[in-house]
């Protein structure tokens, strides 16, 4: 997965993602203004806010899909990357058996036309026992209700047994049980010392399980400990602050005092 430039300064020691002064959106219109702070490695943060405050478009910043328009997003340059994108962006469609989507997260090391060994096929067996999904292998992806492909998704990350996790609303469509079981995924993987972000509406589940959040509104509203993130005034701000924002507007002027995070 294509993370950042090399010749930029690498990331402070203790942070697995760093962010200064960073402005990322599409074509000549910014999602995220200004965002600065820094992810600890090992943390379990939750990115939340109003639809369309620039949370998707964090996420692909820090793949690397997409570039910032000013200032930096830097991976530390040590930490591989799983990405979980939202299901709207895959192609159901695509003729796949649930074994071939979860086998593609060995493809850092095989290649996407390498070939498997025993120790592929039991990883990628392993993985389906873990999401629940074992005696699916054959299973056409376009059969699987919504709950079943977030867990052969969910599957297909933990092949990749990446340092750093970035799931983009993995609870959306699915099912009370299936997001029972895809969160005792990711604390097992907090519990590893993995970083993981995860982009998240229900509230109530950051509330319960998110140590850290962070909080935006096209620019960053709150960063730290969830308690004192995810707070009312704090989300009215954030609502008032998104209503507020001229959709037509390219770019804006840093804040007096931007948040500066540290999760």
């Amino acid at each position: 997965m294509p993370r950042t430039d090399p010749k930029k300064p690498p990331c402070p020691a203790d942070a697995c993602i760093a962010f200064e002064d960073l402005t990322a959106g599409y074509g000549s219109h910014a999602a995220i203004h200004h965002l600065s702070g820094k992810l600890e490695r090992g943390t379990l943060t939750a990115v939340v806010g109003p639809n369309g405050s620039g949370k998707s478009t964090l996420v692909k910043c820090i793949t690397g899909l997409l570039a910032p328009m000013s200032g930096t997003c830097r991976v530390a340059t040590d930490a591989s990357l799983a990405y979980l994108p939202q299901q709207s962006e895959l192609d159901r469609s695509f003729p796949a058996r649930v074994v071939d989507l979860v086998a593609l997260g060995l493809w850092r090391e095989r290649g996407l036309l390498g070939r498997h060994r025993a120790e592929d096929r039991r990883a990628v067996a392993d993985a389906l026992r873990a999401v629940g999904l074992e005696g699916f292998e054959t299973r056409p992806i376009d059969s699987l209700s919504g709950g079943q492909l977030q867990r052969a998704l969910f599957a297909r990350v933990l092949v990749q047994d990446a340092d750093l996790i970035l799931l983009d609303e993995p609870f959306n469509a699915i099912d009370e049980k299936t997001i029972r079981d895809l969160i005792g995924l990711i604390l097992h993987w907090h519990g590893e010392g993995r970083t993981v972000v995860v982009v998240v509406h229900d509230l109530d589940l950051v509330r319960a399980h998110f140590p850290q959040a962070l909080l935006l509104a096209r620019r960053p509203i709150a960063w730290g400990s969830t308690a004192e993130v995810v707070t009312p005034d704090n989300m009215r701000r954030a609502r008032q602050f998104q209503e507020a924002w001229d959709e037509k507007a390219p770019w804006c002027e840093p804040s007096p005092a931007p948040v500066r995070g540290v999760a």
